[in-house]
Protein backbone atom coordinates (compact mmCIF):
# COMPACT_ATOMS: atom_id res chain seq x y z
CA UNK A 1 0.00 0.00 0.00
CA UNK A 2 2.93 2.67 0.67
CA UNK A 3 4.73 1.64 -2.48
CA UNK A 4 2.07 2.20 -4.37
CA UNK A 5 1.15 5.54 -2.57
CA UNK A 6 4.73 6.85 -2.84
CA UNK A 7 4.56 5.94 -6.65
CA UNK A 8 1.42 6.93 -7.88
CA UNK A 9 2.08 10.54 -5.82
CA UNK A 10 5.76 10.98 -7.12
CA UNK A 11 4.56 9.85 -10.83
CA UNK A 12 2.14 12.69 -10.86
CA UNK A 13 4.20 15.68 -9.36
CA UNK A 14 7.20 15.00 -11.03
CA UNK A 15 5.50 16.80 -13.89
CA UNK A 16 5.09 19.97 -11.55
CA UNK A 17 7.34 20.26 -8.77
CA UNK A 18 10.89 20.16 -7.95
CA UNK A 19 12.80 16.66 -8.29
CA UNK A 20 13.17 16.88 -4.15
CA UNK A 21 9.30 17.35 -3.41
CA UNK A 22 9.29 13.06 -4.17
CA UNK A 23 11.04 12.98 -0.42
CA UNK A 24 8.39 15.29 1.12
CA UNK A 25 5.82 12.53 -0.68
CA UNK A 26 7.72 9.82 0.54
CA UNK A 27 8.18 11.21 4.17
CA UNK A 28 4.18 11.99 4.59
CA UNK A 29 3.81 8.60 3.09
CA UNK A 30 5.54 6.87 5.69
CA UNK A 31 4.69 9.00 8.32
CA UNK A 32 0.97 8.40 7.63
CA UNK A 33 1.16 4.64 7.02
CA UNK A 34 4.58 3.56 7.72
CA UNK A 35 4.36 0.10 9.59
CA UNK A 36 8.18 -1.14 9.76
CA UNK A 37 10.87 1.15 9.52
CA UNK A 38 12.86 -1.47 7.21
CA UNK A 39 9.57 -2.13 5.08
CA UNK A 40 9.29 1.75 4.92
CA UNK A 41 12.55 2.22 3.41
CA UNK A 42 12.37 -0.22 0.59
CA UNK A 43 8.77 0.64 -0.40
CA UNK A 44 10.22 4.62 -0.61
CA UNK A 45 12.89 3.34 -2.28
CA UNK A 46 11.48 1.21 -4.97
CA UNK A 47 8.61 3.17 -5.74
CA UNK A 48 10.88 6.20 -6.65
CA UNK A 49 13.18 3.91 -8.67
CA UNK A 50 10.32 2.80 -10.57
CA UNK A 51 9.11 6.42 -10.89
CA UNK A 52 11.95 7.95 -11.75
CA UNK A 53 12.84 5.10 -14.21
CA UNK A 54 9.54 5.33 -15.55
CA UNK A 55 9.64 8.95 -16.22
CA UNK A 56 13.13 9.01 -17.39
CA UNK A 57 12.48 6.67 -20.18
CA UNK A 58 9.09 8.90 -21.23
CA UNK A 59 11.41 11.83 -21.60
CA UNK A 60 14.49 9.96 -23.75
CA UNK A 61 12.58 7.97 -25.70
CA UNK A 62 11.04 10.53 -28.27
CA UNK A 63 14.35 11.58 -28.81
CA UNK A 64 16.44 8.26 -29.60
CA UNK A 65 18.24 8.86 -26.40
CA UNK A 66 20.58 10.93 -27.59
CA UNK A 67 20.95 13.74 -24.91
CA UNK A 68 21.07 10.55 -22.28
CA UNK A 69 23.56 8.56 -24.29
CA UNK A 70 25.84 11.94 -24.86
CA UNK A 71 25.72 12.87 -20.75
CA UNK A 72 26.61 9.00 -20.04
CA UNK A 73 29.74 9.52 -22.13
CA UNK A 74 30.69 12.52 -20.66
CA UNK A 75 30.15 11.00 -16.60
CA UNK A 76 32.60 7.88 -18.88
CA UNK A 77 29.62 5.52 -18.42
CA UNK A 78 28.97 2.42 -21.02
CA UNK A 79 25.66 3.24 -22.06
CA UNK A 80 22.48 5.69 -21.29
CA UNK A 81 20.96 2.61 -19.80
CA UNK A 82 23.61 2.86 -16.68
CA UNK A 83 22.90 6.32 -16.62
CA UNK A 84 19.04 5.45 -16.17
CA UNK A 85 19.89 3.08 -13.41
CA UNK A 86 22.49 5.44 -11.57
CA UNK A 87 19.54 8.28 -11.66
CA UNK A 88 17.22 5.88 -10.06
CA UNK A 89 19.02 4.55 -7.53
CA UNK A 90 19.78 7.73 -6.47
CA UNK A 91 16.23 9.17 -6.62
CA UNK A 92 15.54 5.32 -4.53
CA UNK A 93 18.05 6.41 -1.86
CA UNK A 94 16.07 9.78 -1.18
CA UNK A 95 12.67 7.83 -1.21
CA UNK A 96 13.90 5.30 0.84
CA UNK A 97 16.04 7.81 3.45
CA UNK A 98 12.63 9.68 4.00
CA UNK A 99 9.72 7.35 4.19
CA UNK A 100 12.60 5.63 6.92
CA UNK A 101 12.65 8.94 8.53
CA UNK A 102 8.57 9.21 8.63
CA UNK A 103 8.14 5.69 9.77
CA UNK A 104 10.69 6.10 12.53
CA UNK A 105 8.97 8.93 13.32
CA UNK A 106 5.90 7.26 13.74
CA UNK A 107 7.67 4.76 16.10
CA UNK A 108 9.02 7.62 17.95
CA UNK A 109 5.80 9.04 18.68
CA UNK A 110 3.75 6.13 19.06
CA UNK A 111 5.32 4.75 22.16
Amino acid sequence: MLFLIILILSFICSYFLPWWFVAVIAFFAGLAIGKKPGGAFLAGFLAIFVAWAILALLKSEPNDNILATRVAHLMQLPNWITLLIAASFIGGLVGGMAALSGALIRKAYKK
